[in-house]
């Protein structure tokens, strides 16, 4: 799929706020508004547009503290990775799971209530995996920019 300045606008705009309407997006565009919704269809399917969902702000919401946690694995085979990932994947308080090269072999990004929740959450991640060898983390002191946005050019 080509993605010409047009689709860079619209998905520039998208990006930081899903809720524009598609006049919006036509204005910003330069296109129609058939042409905006043929566009999206498309940018949908093709899986550009992976997913459109709401940032929760999680203090707000009880989740008072955020932690990045690097995981070393006591062995790689691809059977273990894909269980580590799919438990992560279970796990809501794991924002983001990251597979990294260098002394870790996997980067989380993670929120609890409080210290204890914390600790729970590292029983049922780490403490109770055999194949964890150990993690380091790092309390995340204050929230200065926060988001998946992609940058976007025409080249």
């Amino acid at each position: 799929m080509t993605i010409d300045s047009a689709d860079i606008a619209i998905l520039d705009t998208l990006q930081k706020d899903a809720r524009v309407g598609l006049e919006k997006l036509a204005h910003i565009s330069g296109l129609s508004t058939a042409s905006v919704q043929r566009r999206l269809k498309s940018l949908r399917e093709t899986g550009v547009i992976d997913r459109e969902v709401a940032l929760l702000d999680p203090q707000k919401l009880g989740q008072s503290m955020s932690f990045v946690v690097m995981v070393e694995l006591e062995r790689e085979r691809l059977d273990q990775i894909d269980q580590f990932v799919r438990q992560t994947r279970k796990e809501p308080q794991v924002q983001q799971c990251y597979y990294v090269t260098g002394d870790a072999d996997f980067c989380l990004i993670c929120t609890a209530k409080n210290m204890q929740d914390f600790e729970q959450l590292t029983h049922r991640l780490f403490f109770e995996n055999s194949n964890v060898r150990r993690f380091r983390t790092s309390v995340v002191m204050g929230r200065k920019k926060v988001g998946l946005g992609v940058a976007l050019s025409t080249e």
